[in-house]
């Protein structure tokens, strides 16, 4: 008989470490999407936030109506998914995601999946600019454009418009080198780039650089401001230029992977492509198809082949969990309770909204302390939002809906309806948080 109980318990001891291996084994799959964990990821740290942190540890006595609102969000504007983080005084005390990463396989959307961030990239490039300040290898008053500046490219040893030498690095950072959007955006136009340079094929930096050699600026850099994708794209070959580092490379090892933040990236152009914890994106049923970027002709939905997200990547190419830009916020907020990545001399120039000269990287910084940073295209809307009160959070949805960049204003609506009504919020701190072994 005590035999025979041995081998019984023995045998619910065992099934329950083979239960427990397996949901370790495959939490990746369960938890971040429908493609098996890689083994051809160099990059892919599993112990990293994205795979440590599930919807179930953010139920507390608050969470269904935090539920209720945004699952009404995603169905009044018939979004796919979303994901929200919140922070209260420097700690993550919520992440949760809402709806689906992929429709047609049913799958959950939960804090690690990474989502196309928009503009919210131009935040991450002006950080990873502050850096190489804070380093002295550059200042914010360098030029940026010429023979003696940071661009030595050939290109610019001869140009249409001599003004484009007096062009800085801030002036890039706060929309203010030159270039308006009169004739459309450019960095959303490479076809009509290349069309203009007389080239073929798909459009890169060295064909951006032609571009601009080439033409005369808009307004004299520094006496304006006027939104530039295009002006925050040349600032990947500032950091290139000074660092001798990739621009992917030197904001993931010298910027983020220092404060914990080992997996964003720069996000690829197709859907083949997509990174195996990457949502997918989702328009609204009304988006024509439109030619790809490559110039190849073919008609391919904005979402995928639309736009060379690569290229785009410091001012709108990069793919984040709402977890990691929460943590990114934290380290330049401002706050003392959780020390900064800059000095706050270079924290304070960032959000200086003094005309023309910022903010640098932030989209809106309001009188009252708030700092906001939103980021938009098809397919994908986030926000993150830093409250001087110490109540900061991010939301990132992967769908395009007819309410376009008006979108985040409903966002900030609902965000603002939860820190009202929910008054007691978790006490632990997500971004600590380590499973049991």
């Amino acid at each position: 008989m005590l035999n025979y109980i041995s081998k019984y318990l023995f045998s619910i001891k065992f099934f329950k470490y083979a239960l427990i291996f397996v949901l370790l084994v495959s939490r990746c799959t369960i938890q971040l999407g429908p493609h098996e964990l890689p083994d051809n990821y160099e990059d892919l740290d599993t112990e990293g936030l994205n795979f440590r942190i599930t919807n179930e540890l953010s139920e507390f006595s608050g969470s269904k109506y935090i539920e209720k609102e945004a699952n009404s969000l995603l169905q009044q504007w018939n979004l796919a998914g979303m994901t929200m983080s919140v922070v209260r005084d420097g700690k993550l005390v919520y992440a949760h995601g809402f709806g689906y990463s992929d429709i047609e396989a049913k799958q959950p959307v939960t804090p690690g999946h990474l989502f196309r961030v928009a503009s919210v990239s131009k935040l991450i490039t002006a950080i990873a600019i502050m850096k190489l300040v804070e380093h002295k290898s550059i200042s914010l008053e360098s030029k940026v454009f010429g023979p003696k500046a940071i661009i030595k490219d050939p290109v610019f040893n001869s140009v249409k418009d001599p003004r484009i030498y007096n062009i800085t690095v801030r002036h890039l950072l706060a929309h203010s080198g030159g270039w308006s959007v009169r004739y459309g955006d450019m960095a959303f136009n490479s076809l009509l780039v290349q069309e203009l340079n007389g080239d073929k094929g798909t459009a890169t930096m060295d064909s951006y650089c032609r571009f601009i050699a080439n033409r005369k600026l808009h307004f004299d850099p520094g006496t304006r401001s006027s939104y530039s994708n295009m002006g925050y794209m040349f600032l990947r070959k500032v950091i290139e230029s000074v660092s001798g580092e990739n621009y992917d490379k030197y904001i993931r090892n010298e910027v983020l992977k220092p404060v914990g933040i080992t997996d964003m990236h720069v996000g690829k152009s197709y859907l083949a492509d997509r990174r195996f914890n990457e949502v997918k994106y989702y328009e609204s049923d009304d988006n024509q198809l439109v030619s790809c970027f490559d110039g190849s002709g073919r008609m391919v939905p904005k979402t995928y082949g639309g736009n060379p997200i690569e290229l785009l990547g410091p001012a709108g190419g990069w793919i984040a969990s709402s977890v990691e830009l929460a943590r990114l916020l934290v380290m330049v907020d401002g706050f003392k309770n959780v020390p900064d990545m800059l000095p706050k001399n270079l924290i304070n120039q960032m959000v200086d909204d003094e005309d023309f000269r910022g903010p640098l990287g932030w989209k809106t910084v309001k009188d009252n302390g708030d700092w906001i940073r939103t980021g938009s295209m098809a397919g994908t809307s986030a926000i993150m939002k830093r409250q001087s009160n110490g109540f900061s959070w991010v939301v990132v949805i992967n769908s395009s809906n007819w309410k376009g960049p008006r979108l985040p204003y409903y966002i900030e609506y609902m965000m603002r309806k939860i820190e009202q009504s929910v008054k007691f919020w978790p006490k632990h701190d997500l971004f600590e948080y380590q499973p049991k072994q």
